[in-house]
Order: structure tokens, then C-alpha cells, then sequence
């Protein structure tokens, strides 16, 4: 995984994070949801990066 992808991807972490504790703050459960799924496709596509990586090592 490259660095760049790296940072992409805690970014977006992060960025979910945030909205879901302004979801929660707020009682607005569209932007909790919202923030939720953020944290969700960043690991998704961390785990998809680290198989990408196992396979370019063999």
C-alpha cells in the first residue's frame, strides 16, 4: 500500500469519526450513519490494500 493511499484512507477514518460524534452530539442520526459508513469503506479498503500487498510479495 502506498503512503498516499495510506493517508487517504486515515483521512477518511478520521473524517467518518468526526461526523459520527457530531451525529451523536447532535442526536441526527442520518449524519452519525453517515460517519459510520466513512469508517467503514476506509478499513474496507485497508484490508483490500494488505491483500493487494500479500499477493505482490509471493
Amino acid at each position: 500500500m502506498g503512503l498516499g493511499e495510506k493517508i487517504h484512507n486515515a483521512a477518511e477514518k478520521l473524517h467518518g469519526k468526526g461526523q459520527k460524534t457530531a451525529g451523536d452530539a447532535t442526536g441526527n442520526d442520518r449524519l452519525k450513519a453517515e460517519g459510520k459508513r466513512h469508517q467503514v469503506k476506509a478499513d474496507l479498503k485497508q484490508a483490500g490494500e494488505k491483500v493487494k500487498d500479500a499477493f505482490k510479495k509471493h
